[in-house]
């Protein structure tokens, strides 16, 4: 329910989103509390292998982990991208991954 919402810096949805924010609202409706940053997310729970990825897992991205989307299964993640852009879903390639981690 959240793909098409904007991207906004700080928001934490429902009508909106940055990149955490998604990640913690998305798993906050499993009854799964996560930490609000980034970098605090790919701590927060048990790191696995890219070819282990199952959907619902979280992919951290860059050197400093300033990004994150959530595994959605075939190669692909859900995320907020950045300002002026829409949840959406994209390659899980397509910035260079810090670490995968299951909550």
């Amino acid at each position: 329910s959240a793909l098409g919402r904007p991207y906004v810096w700080g928001a934490s949805g429902p009508g909106a989103f940055d990149c955490s924010g998604l990640m913690q609202w998305a798993w906050g409706r499993a009854g799964v509390g996560l930490p609000r940053t980034s970098q605090a997310q790919a701590g927060a729970g048990q790191r696995v292998p890219l070819s282990q990825a199952r959907p619902g897992d979280l992919v951290t991205y860059r050197s400093d982990a300033s990004h994150v989307g959530m595994y959605v299964g075939g190669g692909q993640v859900i995320h907020a991208p950045h300002p002026g852009a829409a949840v959406r879903y994209e390659s899980v390639h397509m910035l260079p991954i810090n670490s995968v981690t299951r909550p």
